[in-house]
């Protein structure tokens, strides 16, 4: 329990009456105080005689105290209020009330903070969820999205709390710091809810971050998660939609899990099946013949949905140069982009070869 929240509860009871409200630790030290100048100071004899008495307000030296104890029973610290009078003995159970209910506030918040973290990354066993989830009166069943922030450029501590600002909701939503440069946003969300409507929320973020802190970030964005025990794989798709997007998708900063595509497949195969894939798929010349103007042509092709008018249209080109290269292609790979089958054993090459050329730099 930090000090702060102490001293920002007490600090609103100035507003109320003019005694003095304070907070003593199981050390006697004063940690909050409407005073600031008794903030240090030293009581161990009330402590002993608070945490002694079965009463639930204790006097001493023209002070009145209430003991705040662990779930455990034990003393953790006391409320005190200035004077030994009824009002000042109910002041300060009012005091007591107010504190004990921000003790609770943020225990259970840091609590479910901690909760979710340990779930993401599989830290708790699946059994223990549901037993845990109870006793935080967490919902067990309800709709939640991962997005995974990642900084790519300089890195700001101020992140978090950027981020923490735009979801307030502590009890549903959850931003979590995972490393120096990785931070999870554990979100929950309307039942049916689009991948527009996540990629939406992605974009906010985004936009802040850059706005307000100027960091370049890329998220990665994984399926819903409809059970608390599904946040774990949630997490890693967001994860994985980061490193897939790297190397497929170079100039996206929010890639979706659910739109990698066949990438998600490559990035999960062994390199020397890829090579072999290659060796085969390129019998005559290797892929690495192709020079930057007829790999660009190839690119612009698919882009264009293999249509020859609308690919020499972008290209500024004729039709019939584009027939050239698509011949010359030919020649040289044995492939026809202009069928459907070649043009998928041409793409799926493509990525292979770009896969490849991302394991070779690591």
């Amino acid at each position: 329990m930090t000090n702060g929240v102490f001293q920002s509860v007490i600090s609103q009871l100035k507003d109320v009456t003019d005694r003095v409200f304070g907070v003593v630790d199981a050390e006697g030290f004063v940690i909050a105080c409407t005073d600031a100048s008794l903030m240090g100071e030293r009581w161990p004899e009330a402590v002993l005689k608070v945490s002694g008495s079965t009463e639930q307000t204790v006097t001493f030296a023209q002070r009145s105290f209430r003991a705040m104890v662990s779930s455990a029973g034990f003393f953790e610290c006391a409320v005190f209020c200035s004077g030994e009078d009824e009002l000042a003995k109910t002041y300060c159970s009012m005091a007591y009330i107010a504190l004990r209910n921000a003790k609770s506030f943020y225990e259970e918040k840091h609590d479910r903070g901690t909760f979710v973290k340990n779930i993401i990354m599989d830290n708790i066993l699946p059994g223990d969820i549901y037993i845990r989830a109870k006793e935080l009166h967490f919902a067990t069943d309800a709709p939640r999205a991962v997005f995974l922030v990642r900084q790519t450029g300089h890195s700001d501590v101020a992140t978090v709390d950027v981020l923490s600002g735009m979801f307030p909701d502590k009890m549903q939503d959850f931003v979590i710091s995972i490393n120096e440069t990785d931070i999870a946003v554990v979100k929950q969300i309307p039942a049916g809810a689009t991948v527009f409507d996540l990629e939406k929320i992605a974009s906010a973020m985004e936009e802040t971050l850059r706005n307000e802190l100027y960091v370049k970030i890329v998220i990665g964005i994984g399926t819903v998660a409809d059970h608390l025990r599904e946040l774990a794989d949630a997490y890693k798709e967001a994860q994985t939609a980061i490193d897939v997007g790297k190397v497929f998708d170079t100039e996206k900063t929010i890639i979706n899990y659910e739109n990698l595509g066949i990438g998600r497949l490559i990035y999960q195969l062994p390199t020397t099946l890829c090579e072999i894939y290659l060796t085969e798929v390129f019998k005559k010349n290797s892929i690495d013949s192709l020079d930057q103007e007829t790999l660009f042509t190839i690119n612009k092709f698919f882009e264009n949905n293999l249509n020859v008018s609308e690919t020499s249209r972008k290209l500024f080109v004729h039709r019939n140069t584009l027939v050239y290269r698509l011949e010359k292609i030919k020649k040289l790979t044995g492939l026809d982009l202009r069928q459907f089958d070649h043009a998928i054993v041409f793409k799926v090459a493509l990525m292979v070869r770009k896969y490849l050329s991302s394991r070779e730099l690591h």
